[in-house]
């Protein structure tokens, strides 16, 4: 089972990064690379087990289902149900921990999936760098200039 894991330092308080975050729908507000967004079925964006439809700026499409929630954590799990990454079994969670000093927020943005043997490495190195890394350098950034 492949594996993926980055994280980041958010110049701001946990609890105003994670009212953005926690929004399962939300992804093309924060990240550069989400062109737009939807929930199927119109059901809200915090009920477990809601799918979220998006396309990517690329011209992709990728459907994920919200697993888990927690506003105690702060964080989200969510599984892909369809997308053109090759991945197979992906379950990703997102979860925020305030960091005391300076009212700074720790992200930390992780995944584990199947994927053709051949493939790994390319499809962690990917996700890791132009998914996880780039959205949390656009949260820091947002968060940065909010300062």
């Amino acid at each position: 089972m492949a594996k993926v894991y980055c994280s980041a330092v958010i110049p701001a308080p946990a609890g105003t990064v994670w009212a953005l975050v926690r929004d399962f729908n939300a992804l093309p507000q924060w990240t550069p690379f989400v062109a737009e967004s939807r929930i199927e079925h119109n059901r809200p964006a915090d009920q477990i087990g809601c799918i979220r439809n998006f396309r990517l700026k690329d011209g992709g499409r990728i459907r994920e289902r919200l697993l888990a929630l927690s506003d105690y954590d702060m964080s989200c799990t969510y599984s892909i149900l369809e997308s053109p990454l090759g991945v197979e079994n992906y379950v990703a969670t997102l979860r925020l921990i305030p960091v005391t000093e300076g009212d700074h927020t720790f992200a930390e943005w992780s995944a584990e999936f199947d994927a053709a043997p051949a493939r790994e490495d390319a499809i962690v190195a990917s996700i890791g760098r132009t998914v996880f890394a780039a959205g949390l350098a656009a949260l820091r950034q947002r968060f940065a200039a909010g300062r």
